[in-house]
């Protein structure tokens, strides 16, 4: 087996945990701006880490106040915003151990949580929030308080708090160490119930120390960022805490239509992104470039960027002719896009999935290097990541210091480190089976190469044996097909089937604009638009492509394309948008039971 170590570059006191992240924060600059809060649409108010520490601990002192004990579980369900953070560090102040809830999680999902975590109180968002709480708090008797944010929440904590005194925060604070319970994640739920990762504070408090370390260049005191991914998520969670280790300022936006506008007056340095966002970054500037009758500059100016920024890995580096091109590429086109962007963004972190050269290749020509990352929820998030003076573009980087990796006999990779969950809560079974020692079994395929980078290529329980005996990971064919504008979702199945389909939904935000370039009604809806000629010619060039990398075997050989939208709604995406496979191999059996009988269905088959 291979297997790669790297050690930690500081190793904290067993004493420590996550709040002691922000209390050297504040000993060591307490008037640093560590968050800007939204007043107004484009109006951004300053709160330095001091301010933000004051605030923690008058809520922290309002949990205190309510009854919260030591080590009980309280659940947060909203969207991105300020309060998140301030709720959560006032929690681990207190003492507590937080429970994130997706806040489009259904009643049945909410209950399932408060129960097993035997959640004590809940923070909501708003209204609906609670109403949805409202219709479950039977089941969910251990969950005696609940805080509306919207209705008021912080205000009433600060308000009731006001006798504790600073000295029982303080001994709340410190009565959890590294190896106590931070918090309860529970995995998205691609198959059956999800499962409560036991996080530590070591994995919070060590990665955060080590990769400020790593990646200096982008977490660092002088350095903002937009959180806009789910906070009830991992990846966004982590980085967090990472940037008030860091010194990073913060900004969030809750409401995804509202991210660019918000990126343009708040002007991050750096974003936290997954593949998805960029490649529709991506297609929306290549289709309104259409749109305006620039279609062919645009495209022109991409491939001219992928051009230099693969010349940038050779020894020569890009040609006088592609500098010239390049340059005058970024004045007509590339300037406008980080523009877009706010104008200070340097680097992107990318997670959730795999991203690919062509997008990573046309970021980092345009000025935006994308930092890929590779974790899983059990892993705290990152255990590697790309570094901006040590890059392998369509790699997920290296391993971050104090985590170690090895790859089994059957190309599994296998994780141990200093982030490795404590077990999954109240389940000694698939504790059992995620570890083999020391090492936890991530259920991903993958290699390291000689220099130590890591290529994710599947997930093992995924994995398609067709008929004919050929081993088919789904990832590498459905990803570079939703890099067409006109795709939203792409399954590729073929599991004991004659030959590789896939099943296709339509982009619903770029189908219109599409249409309208291609002289179509704009208004066709899903349904009409996957019987429209054009669109099908459309989506076979997009399958010809991927099939030129892969052999006839493995290749895409039928496709359909199904009417409506696969999202979270429709129960065929996780809200961190990961394919629900059992949920779409139900739901669209017939329409999978038509690929394979015989002749063309609503794709022409491949030769």
């Amino acid at each position: 087996m291979q297997s790669y170590d790297v050690p930690p570059i500081v190793v904290s006191d067993p004493t420590e945990n996550i709040t002691d992240l922000l209390a050297n924060r504040v000993k060591l600059t307490p008037n640093l701006n560590l968050f800007a809060i939204e007043s107004k649409p484009g109006v951004w108010l300053d709160l330095t880490a001091k301010q933000f520490e004051d605030k923690v601990i008058a809520v922290a002192k309002g949990l205190v106040a309510a009854g919260i004990q030591p080590g009980q579980s309280v659940a947060i369900m909203s969207r991105t915003r300020f309060e998140w953070a301030l709720i959560d560090f006032a929690l681990w102040y207190a003492g507590a151990v937080p429970v994130p809830i997706y806040e489009s999680s259904a009643p049945s999902q909410i209950e399932w949580i408060l129960s097993d975590a035997d959640c004590v109180a809940l923070f909501v968002e708003n209204d609906e929030h609670q109403s949805r709480f409202e219709e479950i708090k039977n089941s969910a008797p251990l969950c005696r308080q609940v805080w509306n944010i919207e209705g008021g929440a912080i205000e009433q904590l600060e308000k009731i708090g006001k006798e504790i005194t600073d000295e029982t925060i303080e001994m709340r604070r410190k009565s959890s160490g590294l190896f106590d319970l931070a918090t309860i994640i529970y995995t998205s739920g691609t198959t059956g119930k999800p499962k409560g990762c036991e996080l530590l504070h070591r994995g919070f408090v060590e990665l955060s120390k080590n990769a400020t370390l790593e990646i200096s260049e982008v977490v660092n005191p002088s350095h903002s960022t937009l959180l806009f991914l789910p906070l009830a998520h991992v990846f966004a969670r982590f980085i967090s805490v990472l940037c008030v280790h860091g010194g990073v300022k913060v900004g969030h936006q809750p409401d995804s239509k509202n991210v660019a506008p918000a990126m343009q007056s708040f002007k991050p340095h750096f974003l936290l992104a997954v593949p998805r966002v960029f490649e529709k970054v991506y297609n929306s500037a290549e289709q309104k470039a259409e749109a305006g009758g620039k279609g062919k500059i645009f495209r022109k100016a991409a491939y001219t960027a992928i051009a230099y920024s693969k010349a940038l890995d050779t020894p020569t580096g890009p040609s006088l002719g592609l500098k010239i091109q390049h340059a005058l590429f970024d004045k007509l086109v590339y300037k406008k896009l980080r523009a877009a962007m706010g104008g200070r963004v340097k680097y992107a972190v990318s997670g959730g999935g795999p991203l690919g050269a062509r997008l990573g290749h046309f970021y980092r020509a345009i000025g935006l290097t994308v930092l890929e990352g590779y974790g899983l929820t059990e892993t705290t998030a990152p255990v590697s990541i790309g570094r901006p003076n040590k890059l392998r573009i369509g790699k997920v980087g290296l391993m971050l210091p104090g985590t170690g990796i090895k790859i089994a006999d059957d190309g599994e990779i296998l994780l141990r480190g200093n982030n490795i969950l404590r077990g999954y809560w109240r389940n000694p079974t698939a504790t059992a089976a995620a570890f083999d020692g020391e090492w936890f079994k991530s259920g991903d395929i993958g290699e390291i190469d000689d220099e130590g980078f890591i290529s994710i290529t599947g997930r093992k329980k995924e994995l398609i044996v067709t008929a004919g005996g050929k081993n088919v990971a789904p990832a590498t064919l459905e990803d570079p097909l939703r890099a067409n504008p006109l795709v939203g979702q792409a399954i590729v199945i073929g599991d004991q089937k004659p030959f590789v389909a896939a099943l296709i939904s339509l982009d619903p935000e770029m189908l219109p604009i599409w249409l309208g370039n291609n002289g179509l009604d704009k208004s066709l809806s899903l349904a009409q638009a996957a019987k429209e000629p054009k669109v099908l010619a459309e989506i076979q060039i997009a399958v010809d492509r991927v099939n030129k990398n892969f052999s006839k075997a493995e290749s895409i050989r039928k496709f359909t394309i199904i009417g409506q939208e696969l999202s979270e709604e429709t129960g065929h995406l996780t809200p961190s948008l990961k394919i629900k496979r059992e949920a779409v191999m139900r739901d669209f059996g017939p329409a999978i039971d038509e690929i394979y009988q015989s002749g063309p269905v609503t794709g022409e088959i491949i030769s």
